[in-house]
């Protein structure tokens, strides 16, 4: 059993601690090694549930002669995608330059000093369809190596410049920000690339994978979309409604799979991630009309199945199984209710990453409060306090994520930073608590201030990982949507909630900077940046801001508000709103009960009609 993977706080990386694989873990005692013995560096990312990380690490690292050959030629490290984002993005950047398709398990082989000179993906034990195998791969490159170490320098460093030239490349400086008409050009221009026949976005003729793509979902169920473009909006709701109606869904135990390797949503690749589900628990709930009964679904996958001991959402739920003593892709999701009872279920990646547990607490506050679901509310409360006690290191920044209440060394995103911020917001608005939205609003303080130091760009507090930084080679700057709203689109996302909170409007003045320097490309490639478009919607429009006032929570005038479409829905008790004005937030000043009635306060761009005691008043 290798130790350095067998302690580590990454279930992938446990996973991989048996192997015959003198494995190291993402650090500079691997380069050193590597820099000692004057041997190149193998570096294999993936993460637990990928069913292809799998089947390679059977095929080759459970392999004791292919193990031999890594161990006599390289040094091995062993990367988890999700623990590490940042490393996986500069390793992939830097892959497309040998490899047009590209995923995990990626494979790069670097030199002592970091610099990749040769990469791919999944290499099968035995040459297969014009494809090496991977222990052909190993002799080329160890005999390269030896022989022609002059062009793997000169490819390696062609490769760092190249990924420096795209780092440098100055974004967008001072933008003016997206008009309302423009955001729905954009929201358009999305719509028409629907599959009209099975609905969500692609060629319904074209054998690729589909995705949900929920960030681009999310942008055309805004409240401005819906306004402007409703017939966009429709197809969001006609892509939900064709997923929810498919094999992508998970009937039995709710929630949705990774993707569909068909067009028409069938033949799933079967693992379940917490950041798809977050994000479709959002979408369900924003569709016309909303999709209650997919939306309980998903929360409860997200509070039965992934939400751990601790209080945390574990990261994924994997496709592979045990059944009848062999491994089994999707074979128990492909069972009924009863014949489930009788399996063991897929392994659930405990890892609690940060970001990502800010997207479910954020989701299930919002739904939980609008469908009355308390014990959802609580689950999103337990993750937050969980998250905010442990995923922090020893000077109180936040780390990447923990396993079994152990935090991890690698740093905390950009990304990781706004997710939460924004998720403890919406926990805040749906508790009423405010000390939610003070933490959040702490995070975004932070990375603004970074921002300032750095010259005005969106960073991380106290930087990103400190060995690519060393190595000089980092991540390309970007604002693209992956599966998960990008670090520039989740901050922005706090900032402009805080806005609107009434926290200031420096805050508005942040979140359009983070958006203005990436619109051009959002606007004109919406489906990479919903994420980022749909800030800008919030930015583009007054926004409506609704406050209950009420000593009873489930008052009625407290039900009718949770069912309003606006940019922000509070209910607070006497002591709360005081408590909201007390910590800076502007929106909550001289909010009080009126004859000691629930009041509601319904309010545009921070101007308040007069406060209403009768819900049917609130509807007027």
């Amino acid at each position: 059993m290798n130790p350095r993977l067998a302690e580590a706080t990454s279930p992938y990386l446990r996973a991989h601690a048996g192997n015959p694989v003198a494995w190291f873990p993402w650090g500079e005692e691997a380069f050193a090694e590597a820099r000692r013995r004057d041997v190149p560096v193998m570096v294999s990312i993936g993460y637990s549930t990928c069913h292809w990380c799998h089947v390679m690490a059977r095929e080759s690292f459970e392999d004791d002669r292919t193990a031999a050959e890594l161990d006599a030629g390289f040094v091995s490290i062993k990367v988890d995608r999700e623990e590490h984002p940042e490393v996986d993005a500069a390793y992939m950047a830097a892959a497309a330059a040998f490899a047009q398709s590209l995923g995990w398990p990626l494979t790069v082989f670097a030199t002592p000093e970091g610099r990749p000179f040769y990469a791919g993906t999944y290499f099968p034990p035995e040459p297969r369809a014009g494809m090496p195998s991977f222990r052909q791969v190993l002799a080329a490159v160890r005999e390269a190596w030896t022989e022609r170490r002059d062009q793997i320098d000169a490819t390696a460093d062609a490769v760092a410049d190249a990924l420096a030239d795209v780092r440098a490349a100055a974004p967008a400086g001072d933008v003016e920000l997206p008009t309302a008409d423009e955001l729905a050009a954009a929201a358009v221009a999305l719509a028409a690339r629907e599959d009209p026949r099975h609905g969500g976005f692609g060629d319904p003729a074209a054998p690729a994978p589909k995705f949900p793509v929920a960030t681009a979902l999310r942008f055309l169920q805004s409240i401005l979309v819906r306004d402007r473009a409703p017939e966009a909006s429709a197809v969001a709701d006609r892509a939900l409604e064709a997923m929810a109606s498919s094999e992508l869904r998970d009937r039995v135990e709710g929630g949705f799979f990774r993707y569909a390797t068909r067009p028409d949503w069938t033949v799933p690749h079967y693992e379940r991630m917490l950041t798809d589900n977050a994000q479709l628990l959002d979408v369900a709930m924003d569709a016309a009309p909303a999709r209650q009964d997919v939306a309980r679904g998903v929360a409860g996958f997200l509070t039965e199945v992934l939400q751990q001991p601790g209080g945390g959402f574990g990261a994924a739920q994997d496709s592979e199984s045990w059944i009848a003593g062999v491994r089994s892709e999707g074979g128990y999701y492909l069972r009924d209710a009863t014949a489930r009872e009788l399996l063991e279920a897929p392994a659930v990646d405990g890892k609690v990453v940060t970001g990502w547990n800010g997207l479910a607490i954020g989701a299930l506050a919002r739904a939980g409060a609008r469908l009355g679901e308390p014990s959802w509310i609580e689950a999103a409360r337990w993750a937050a306090d969980a998250v905010l006690e442990v995923n922090i290191d020893a000077e109180g920044r936040l780390v990447r994520a923990s396993l079994d209440e152990v935090p991890s060394r690698a740093r905390a995103t950009l990304a990781d930073h706004g997710q939460l911020a924004s998720g403890l917001l919406a926990l805040a608005a749906a508790t009423g608590e405010v000390a939610y939205a003070v933490t959040a609003r702490a995070l975004v303080d932070a990375c603004a201030a970074a921002a300032e130091d750095d010259g005005g760009a969106a960073v991380v507090p106290g930087g990103g990982d400190p060995l690519l930084s060393r190595q000089g080679i980092g991540a390309p700057d970007t604002a693209s949507d992956a599966d998960e709203p990008s670090g520039a689109a989740s901050l922005a996302e706090a900032a402009a909630a805080l806005w609107i909170l009434g926290a200031g409007d420096d805050y508005r003045v942040l979140a359009g900077r983070l958006v203005g320097t990436h619109i051009r490309a959002a606007l004109s490639q919406p489906l990479a940046y919903g994420g980022l478009l749909r800030v800008a919607t919030t930015l583009a429009a007054a926004p409506r801001q609704v406050v209950v006032v009420s000593a009873d929570p489930d008052a009625p005038m407290a039900g009718r508000a949770r069912g309003i479409r606006a940019d922000a829905v509070v209910v607070v008790s006497p002591e709360q709103a005081a408590a909201w004005a007390d910590a800076g937030f502007g929106l909550f000043a001289d909010k009080a009960m009126r004859d000691g009635r629930p009041t509601a306060y319904d309010c545009r761009d921070f101007a308040c009609r007069l406060p209403v005691t009768d819900p049917a008043q609130l509807d007027a």
